[in-house]
C-alpha cells in the first residue's frame, strides 16, 4: 500500500513542497497540502468511506491519491495560487527566461535535456496519461 507521494516542485523561482497522503482505513481520507517554506497554501480533503469495503480498494486509493497530488500541480502551474503567494502582479517574481530552442534537426531527447528535473517530473505529473 502506498503511504503518500512528496515532491518538491520549483515554481516561478521558488520551491514549493507538494505532499499527498491516504490516513488509513480507520481514518479513510487522502489529504493533499502545498507548502513554501513551511507554510501551507493549500490543502484538499477527500474521504473514501463510502467505498471502503470495495475488493480493489488499495488500488483504487492509489489512484485517487495520485489524481489529487496532480491535480495540486496543475493548480500551482495554472497560477490558481498566484495571488496569494505573490500578491499583485508587479510583486511576482518573474518568470525564468524561455528556453533558447534549439535547431529544428535536434532530437526530443536533446530537448528534454534543457529542462530542469523538477521541470520533467511537473510536465510528467501534469499530463493527463499517466
Amino acid at each position: 500500500m502506498v503511504v503518500g507521494f512528496n515532491h518538491n516542485v520549483v515554481y516561478k523561482g521558488e520551491m514549493f513542497h507538494i505532499q499527498t497522503e491516504d490516513s488509513g482505513i480507520a481514518n479513510p481520507h487522502i489529504i493533499t497540502l502545498l507548502y513554501r517554506g513551511g507554510t501551507i497554501i493549500s490543502s484538499k480533503k477527500t474521504s473514501y468511506a463510502d467505498i471502503i469495503k470495495i475488493e480493489n480498494l488499495e488500488q483504487v486509493v492509489e489512484d485517487l491519491m495520485k489524481e489529487q497530488h496532480k491535480d495540486m500541480l496543475r493548480r500551482l502551474k495554472a497560477a490558481e495560487f498566484d495571488g496569494r503567494l505573490f500578491g499583485s502582479q508587479s510583486q511576482a517574481p518573474a518568470a525564468p527566461a524561455t528556453p533558447v530552442t534549439p535547431p529544428q534537426n535536434a532530437s526530443a531527447t536533446t530537448q528534454k535535456l534543457t529542462q530542469s528535473l523538477d521541470e520533467i517530473i511537473l510536465e510528467y505529473l501534469i499530463t493527463d496519461d499517466n
